[in-house]
């Protein structure tokens, strides 16, 4: 049997997540009118409904991100929406609070968020245990311990292949909170680590002065798409539910046609995850939208600088002088 392989799209609202669907993703991930990780990307069940039905029609999948951090007075409300969600057809949730599992909740499948630090082999066998049907792996890990959480579970494996870079680990970050009372955890995250900082020393000598210390580049693995399947993933994710419909249709396009290069040359082993077939009318190209320049992170192991001190806005595509 063939390996379904997924390129998995990010959807700020109905009409980016047909457009996603358009431009090659086999998936897209959208946040509920409560409890997402993006309080500016939120949608009524209504529209997501809408989308499940438009994804459906070419075998794409509509996951649903409930992965804020409850408190006790919300978790029936909570309930109550996962229910809604269940009753229009999504296909998925992906969560962060385990609290959601000692819920009465319908059969509804469930992915672990990267923010349950999802790093090594024996925390993504509890999860898979504990009813996980896929886990988001930490953007932090290599090739090697990939390959490694793979040959001792069972769970399918989602890994993010382009988008912004957290300079937190796995986005479990408290500055946002800590500085302003906006919680990235709740789903409110204010970027303060695409703000300018001075470095000091010890003995209060300013050694940078307003400079992006803790920006870091943009995420580019669509080279490694081979690697990364040999390794086990299973599905590739698109960072930017904050992001506009440029960008989602330029890394969704411009990874379809990556994949579908690999998928063609092994096609007795993967296969693609969706239907149809994708047609453009623009050559993609990850440089034409949204970027702070690229990195590779920690796939290849720490090789390269992953700073983007200069400035953290979109650098744009090179022209000349």
């Amino acid at each position: 049997m063939r390996k379904k392989i997924e390129i998995l799209a990010p959807a700020k609202n109905l009409y980016q997540g047909m457009a996603a669907i358009n431009a090659g993703a086999d998936a897209v991930y959208i946040g509920a009118p409560m409890f997402g990780a993006r309080t500016n990307a939120t949608n009524p069940v209504e529209d997501i409904a809408e989308l499940v039905r438009y994804a459906h029609l070419f075998k794409a999948k509509v996951l649903v991100t409930v992965n804020t951090i409850l408190y006790d007075n919300e978790l029936e409300a909570c309930r109550q929406l996962i229910w809604e969600l269940y009753r229009i057809g999504v296909d998925a949730l992906i969560v962060q609070d385990m609290g959601i599992l000692e819920m009465d909740l319908p059969p509804i499948v469930l992915h672990a968020s990267t923010q349950t630090n999802n790093r090594d082999a024996a925390h993504v066998q509890f999860l898979a245990g504990a009813g996980m049907k896929r886990v988001v792996l930490a953007r932090e890990l290599n090739l090697d311990q990939i390959r490694e959480i793979h040959e001792a579970t069972g769970a399918e494996l989602e890994f993010f292949v382009t988008g912004a870079l957290c300079v937190s680990f796995s986005g479990n970050c408290y500055m946002s909170v800590a500085n302003g009372e906006r919680s990235a955890n709740r789903g409110s995250c204010a970027q303060n680590c695409r703000l300018p900082y001075q470095l000091i020393d010890g003995t209060g000598a300013t050694l940078i002065e307003s400079s992006h210390l803790l920006s870091i580049k943009d995420l580019d693995l669509s080279d490694e798409l081979p690697n990364l399947i040999r390794a086990g993933i299973s599905s590739f994710k698109i960072e930017g539910r904050l992001k506009d419909l440029v960008y989602v249709k330029n890394n969704t396009a411009y990874l379809r046609r990556k994949l579908d290069a690999f998928l063609e040359a092994h096609a007795s082993q993967y296969e693609k995850a969706s239907s149809g077939r994708t047609f453009y009318q623009f050559e993609p190209a990850l440089d034409r939208s949204f970027n702070r320049g690229y990195t590779d992170y920690f796939v290849n192991h720490r090789r390269e600088k992953i700073g983007a001190w200069e400035s953290p806005k979109s650098q744009g595509q090179y022209i000349g002088k």
